[in-house]
Protein backbone atom coordinates (compact mmCIF):
# COMPACT_ATOMS: atom_id res chain seq x y z
CA UNK A 1 0.00 0.00 0.00
CA UNK A 2 1.41 3.43 -0.99
CA UNK A 3 2.09 6.27 1.57
CA UNK A 4 -0.62 8.36 0.01
CA UNK A 5 -3.44 5.68 0.95
CA UNK A 6 -2.45 5.21 4.04
CA UNK A 7 -2.37 8.62 5.19
CA UNK A 8 -5.60 9.42 3.52
CA UNK A 9 -6.59 6.31 5.28
CA UNK A 10 -5.47 7.69 8.05
CA UNK A 11 -6.77 11.65 7.57
CA UNK A 12 -10.07 9.34 7.15
CA UNK A 13 -9.95 7.84 10.23
CA UNK A 14 -9.34 10.86 12.07
CA UNK A 15 -11.76 12.56 10.67
CA UNK A 16 -14.30 10.06 12.34
CA UNK A 17 -13.05 10.14 15.43
CA UNK A 18 -13.50 13.98 15.85
CA UNK A 19 -16.45 13.62 14.36
CA UNK A 20 -17.53 11.64 17.29
CA UNK A 21 -16.29 14.14 19.57
CA UNK A 22 -17.91 16.97 18.59
CA UNK A 23 -17.67 20.15 20.62
CA UNK A 24 -20.83 20.90 19.73
CA UNK A 25 -24.08 19.57 22.16
CA UNK A 26 -25.50 16.45 21.11
CA UNK A 27 -29.26 15.42 21.32
CA UNK A 28 -30.20 12.58 23.37
CA UNK A 29 -30.64 9.24 21.45
CA UNK A 30 -34.46 10.15 21.56
CA UNK A 31 -33.37 13.71 19.68
CA UNK A 32 -33.93 15.35 23.09
CA UNK A 33 -31.53 17.76 24.90
CA UNK A 34 -31.56 19.02 28.61
CA UNK A 35 -30.78 22.00 30.32
CA UNK A 36 -30.71 23.90 33.00
CA UNK A 37 -32.74 27.38 33.59
CA UNK A 38 -32.87 29.38 36.69
CA UNK A 39 -32.54 33.20 37.90
CA UNK A 40 -29.86 34.64 40.81
CA UNK A 41 -31.31 38.15 43.01
CA UNK A 42 -29.49 39.92 45.42
CA UNK A 43 -31.98 39.91 48.81
CA UNK A 44 -33.21 42.80 50.24
CA UNK A 45 -31.20 43.92 53.80
CA UNK A 46 -34.92 43.12 55.32
CA UNK A 47 -35.43 39.40 54.56
CA UNK A 48 -32.17 38.25 55.23
CA UNK A 49 -32.04 35.85 57.20
CA UNK A 50 -35.17 34.69 55.69
CA UNK A 51 -36.09 32.57 51.82
CA UNK A 52 -38.17 36.18 51.59
CA UNK A 53 -37.31 37.43 47.87
CA UNK A 54 -39.59 40.08 47.88
CA UNK A 55 -38.55 43.14 46.14
CA UNK A 56 -34.86 41.56 45.28
CA UNK A 57 -33.64 42.84 42.53
CA UNK A 58 -32.06 40.53 39.97
CA UNK A 59 -28.04 39.57 40.11
CA UNK A 60 -26.28 40.05 36.90
CA UNK A 61 -23.02 38.51 35.73
CA UNK A 62 -23.45 35.96 38.84
CA UNK A 63 -21.92 32.73 38.64
CA UNK A 64 -23.67 29.39 39.67
CA UNK A 65 -22.03 25.73 39.39
CA UNK A 66 -24.16 22.50 38.02
CA UNK A 67 -23.48 18.97 39.01
CA UNK A 68 -24.84 15.89 38.41
CA UNK A 69 -23.80 12.57 39.98
CA UNK A 70 -24.33 9.02 39.31
CA UNK A 71 -26.39 6.45 41.17
CA UNK A 72 -23.09 5.65 42.46
CA UNK A 73 -22.46 9.24 44.23
CA UNK A 74 -19.34 9.94 41.38
CA UNK A 75 -19.28 13.28 39.27
CA UNK A 76 -20.38 12.78 35.90
CA UNK A 77 -20.67 16.29 35.22
CA UNK A 78 -19.90 19.68 36.56
CA UNK A 79 -19.82 23.43 34.83
CA UNK A 80 -20.67 26.62 35.67
CA UNK A 81 -22.97 29.07 33.99
CA UNK A 82 -23.27 33.26 34.28
CA UNK A 83 -26.66 35.06 34.74
CA UNK A 84 -27.53 37.19 32.16
CA UNK A 85 -28.02 41.04 32.71
CA UNK A 86 -31.47 39.75 33.80
CA UNK A 87 -30.19 37.71 36.43
CA UNK A 88 -31.17 34.55 34.27
CA UNK A 89 -28.94 31.84 33.98
CA UNK A 90 -29.24 28.97 31.33
CA UNK A 91 -27.12 25.97 30.91
CA UNK A 92 -26.96 22.79 28.60
CA UNK A 93 -26.32 19.58 30.31
CA UNK A 94 -23.87 17.67 27.95
CA UNK A 95 -21.90 14.82 28.03
CA UNK A 96 -22.36 10.76 27.39
CA UNK A 97 -23.47 9.93 30.88
CA UNK A 98 -26.75 12.28 30.30
CA UNK A 99 -27.74 11.26 26.96
CA UNK A 100 -28.43 7.64 28.66
CA UNK A 101 -32.47 7.25 28.35
CA UNK A 102 -31.94 6.51 31.93
CA UNK A 103 -30.71 9.90 33.49
CA UNK A 104 -32.76 11.74 35.69
CA UNK A 105 -31.86 15.24 35.93
CA UNK A 106 -34.30 16.01 38.47
CA UNK A 107 -32.57 13.02 41.13
CA UNK A 108 -29.17 13.63 39.37
CA UNK A 109 -28.28 17.32 39.42
CA UNK A 110 -27.79 20.69 41.83
CA UNK A 111 -27.42 24.30 41.45
CA UNK A 112 -24.80 25.85 44.25
CA UNK A 113 -23.73 29.75 44.38
CA UNK A 114 -20.38 30.23 43.34
CA UNK A 115 -19.83 34.36 42.67
CA UNK A 116 -21.75 37.72 42.46
CA UNK A 117 -19.76 40.54 40.70
CA UNK A 118 -21.16 43.41 43.21
CA UNK A 119 -19.24 43.97 45.76
CA UNK A 120 -21.61 45.20 47.76
CA UNK A 121 -23.97 42.17 47.40
CA UNK A 122 -21.64 38.99 47.33
CA UNK A 123 -21.99 37.09 50.62
CA UNK A 124 -24.15 33.65 50.11
CA UNK A 125 -27.16 32.26 51.06
CA UNK A 126 -29.03 29.12 51.46
CA UNK A 127 -32.07 30.26 49.91
CA UNK A 128 -33.20 27.60 48.31
CA UNK A 129 -30.68 25.17 49.26
CA UNK A 130 -28.32 27.65 47.00
CA UNK A 131 -25.17 26.53 49.36
CA UNK A 132 -26.28 22.92 49.95
CA UNK A 133 -27.29 22.39 46.18
CA UNK A 134 -30.45 23.52 45.24
CA UNK A 135 -32.33 20.08 43.22
CA UNK A 136 -34.08 20.94 39.60
CA UNK A 137 -37.76 20.65 39.18
CA UNK A 138 -39.12 19.37 35.94
CA UNK A 139 -41.51 22.14 35.00
CA UNK A 140 -42.70 20.55 32.33
CA UNK A 141 -41.03 23.27 29.55
CA UNK A 142 -39.42 22.51 26.35
CA UNK A 143 -37.59 24.77 23.75
CA UNK A 144 -37.87 23.09 20.19
CA UNK A 145 -35.99 24.37 16.42
CA UNK A 146 -35.22 22.30 13.22
CA UNK A 147 -33.25 19.92 14.48
CA UNK A 148 -34.04 18.82 18.34
CA UNK A 149 -36.35 19.56 21.67
CA UNK A 150 -34.67 20.65 24.84
CA UNK A 151 -35.76 19.34 28.44
CA UNK A 152 -35.50 22.81 30.62
CA UNK A 153 -35.70 22.32 34.48
CA UNK A 154 -35.55 25.03 36.75
CA UNK A 155 -33.12 25.48 40.30
CA UNK A 156 -34.01 28.35 42.80
CA UNK A 157 -34.59 30.93 42.45
CA UNK A 158 -31.29 31.40 44.43
CA UNK A 159 -29.84 34.87 46.16
CA UNK A 160 -26.92 36.65 47.71
CA UNK A 161 -27.26 38.93 50.13
CA UNK A 162 -25.75 42.61 51.35
CA UNK A 163 -22.10 42.57 52.55
CA UNK A 164 -23.68 45.84 54.74
CA UNK A 165 -27.39 45.76 56.17
CA UNK A 166 -28.39 48.64 58.73
CA UNK A 167 -29.12 46.69 62.14
CA UNK A 168 -32.80 46.54 62.86
CA UNK A 169 -34.10 48.17 65.79
CA UNK A 170 -37.19 46.37 67.49
CA UNK A 171 -39.25 48.99 69.91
Amino acid sequence: MSSTKVFSLLLLFLALAVGNTSLFPRAAADGTKKAVEGMVYCQKCKYVGSWNLDGARPLPSAKVSIICKDHKHRVIFYDSAETDRNGYFYKLLDGAHLRSATFDPVTACTVRLLASPDTSCNRLTNVNYGIQGAKLRDESKTNSDEHCETELYAAGPLAFKPVRCHPRTHY
